[in-house]
C-alpha cells in the first residue's frame, strides 16, 4: 500500500512496513547518512585501552575500575560508585540489595525501556505502572500517589530521554509512606534539579554506559549512592556474594555483574569529556529548537524551571495538523538518509505486562513520539539539514 502527504510524496504505508523498510535500508546507507546516535571515541580512549592491554589487567581487577567509580560518583555528587556490567544489572543489584522481593510492589513509569520493569520481576516483586506527565514525559507523582498500597515498597522514576523526574514531589511521597526512592538514570548523566545531579536524588541510582549513552564503555553500568552499607552490599553481591578477605566463601547467592578493566579504561577517558558532551548536546537541542520552532503539529521537548535537561535524545511529538503521521515522517526522514526512532511502547501494553488499568498519557506519547539524531558529534550543518527536511513536509 502507498500513502501520500499533501505535497504528493509517495511513502510506504507504516502499518506493517516500518520495521521491514528500516531494516532493509540499514544495509544500504549512503555516505551522508545521519545515524540516530553514535559513540564519540578518541585518542585518550585508545591510549587507556592500550595501557590496560599491556598491563595484563583486563578483567574486573585493575586501576581503571576504582578510578572510574570514584570519578563518576564525584561527578554525581555522591560518596560511592559501584561499577557493573550494564544498566540493567545496576537496577537489579540495587533492588536485590535493598531486599525487594516476592510480595512487594515497585511503582515504575509506563513510558520507559522494558528493563525498568524486568529488574523488578527478577527479584520476584511486581511492577506497578504509573502514567506520566504529558510535558516532561517522566512519571507523574499524582499517578504514583494513587497507586501506593500496602505492598508498595519502592518508587522507581526514570529520567526519560534526559529530563529529570519530579524528584522533590516523589521524595515527599516516599517519606510520607516509608518507601524507597530509586533512580533509573540510564539516560540522564548530568541532568540536574537545582544544583543536584541525577545519581544523588534518591537512595540509589542506576546508570547505563551502553554505546548510545552520554558517556559509554560499550556495555557497562554504575550504581551510585551515599549509603556506605548499601554500596558495600552491592560490591559483594556483584562478585558472587564473596565477602572481602575470604575468597571462595559465599554466604548467599550472588551475581557475576562485574565491569571489566577494559571497559573502565574507556569510561575514565569518557569522564574527561563528559562536560563537553553535555554542553554539546544542549547546544544541539537549542539548534533543533530554533529550526523546528513554530511548526504546526510538532511539540518540542521542555525544560522545567530549576531543571537541566541533558537531551539524551532530542525528541518531538508529531500530531495534527502536521501533514504526516509519526511513522510516515520516520520513513520520509529515512528516504533523506536521516535515522530516527519511535518512543517506547508503554510497558502496560507489552505481552509480559499487559494491564487492565490504562495509562492514557503514556499511550498517546508512544504513538506520537519521535527521537531525532542526537549524538554529541552531530554537526550544526547536520542539525540544519534535519530541520530543513522536516520543515519541507510542513508546508
Amino acid at each position: 500500500m502507498i500513502c501520500s502527504n499533501k505535497r504528493g510524496l509517495s511513502l510506504p504505508h507504516p502499518s506493517k512496513a516500518v520495521a521491514d523498510f528500516l531494516e532493509h535500508q540499514n544495509s544500504a546507507r549512503p555516505a551522508h547518512f545521519i545515524p540516530i546516535y553514535e559513540p564519540t571515541l578518541g585518542a585518550q580512549e585508545e591510549a587507556y585501552l592500550l595501557d590496560t592491554i599491556r598491563s595484563g589487567w583486563i578483567s574486573s581487577n585493575g586501576k581503571y575500575i576504582k578510578e572510574f567509580e570514584q570519578r563518576f560518583a564525584a561527578f554525581c555528587g555522591v560518596a560511592h560508585g559501584v561499577s557493573v556490567s550494564n544498566g540493567t544489572t545496576a537496577l537489579h543489584l540495587i533492588l536485590h540489595a535493598l531486599g525487594i522481593g516476592p510480595g512487594d510492589e515497585v511503582i515504575v513509569p509506563a513510558l520507559t525501556f522494558i528493563a525498568s520493569a524486568n529488574t523488578v520481576v527478577y527479584t520476584g516483586a511486581t511492577p506497578v505502572f504509573a502514567d506520566v506527565d504529558p510535558a516532561t514525559w517522566t512519571i507523574d507523582p499524582a499517578a504514583v500517589e494513587r497507586l501506593i498500597g500496602p505492598r508498595t515498597k519502592a518508587i522507581m522514576p526514570v529520567h526519560v530521554y534526559g529530563h529529570p523526574a519530579d524528584m522533590d514531589a516523589l521524595q515527599e511521597l516516599a517519606s510520607a509512606h516509608g518507601l524507597l526512592l530509586i533512580e533509573d538514570a540510564a539516560e540522564a548523566h548530568g541532568a540536574q534539579i537545582g544544583e543536584r545531579r541525577t545519581g544523588a536524588l534518591g537512595m540509589a541510582a542506576a546508570f547505563s554506559f551502553f554505546a548510545n549513552k552520554i558517556i559509554t564503555t560499550g556495555e557497562g553500568g554504575m550504581v551510585t549512592t551515599d549509603d556506605a552499607t548499601l554500596a558495600a552490599r552491592c560490591r559483594m553481591l556483584r562478585d558472587h556474594a564473596m565477602p572481602p578477605g575470604r575468597r571462595y566463601w559465599h554466604d548467599e547467592v550472588g551475581f557475576n555483574y562485574r565491569m571489566t578493566n577494559l571497559q573502565a579504561a574507556v569510561g575514565v577517558a569518557q569522564m574527561g569529556r563528559i562536560a563537553e558532551f553535555i554542553a554539546r548536546k544542549r547546544a544541539i537541542a537549542e539548534r533543533y529548537h530554533a529550526g523546528l520552532q513554530g511548526i504546526p503539529g510538532l511539540t518540542l521537548p521542555v525544560e522545567r524551571a530549576n531543571c537541566i535537561n541533558v537531551y539524551w535524545m532530542y525528541s518531538i511529538l508529531v500530531d495534527r495538523p502536521f501533514p504526516l503521521t509519526r511513522d510516515d515522517l520516520m520513513l520520509a526522514l529515512r528516504q533523506d538518509a536521516i535515522d530516527s526512532r519511535p518512543f517506547f511502547h508503554p510497558l502496560d501494553t507489552l505481552p509480559p505486562y499487559q494491564s487492565a488499568t490504562p495509562c492514557p498519557v503514556a499511550l498517546q506519547l508512544s504513538r506520537q513520539g519521535l527521537n531525532l539524531p542526537s549524538s554529541p558529534s552531530l554537526t550544526d550543518d547536520q542539525v540544519d539539514r534535519i530541520c530543513h527536511v522536516i520543515r519541507k513536509f510542513a508546508v
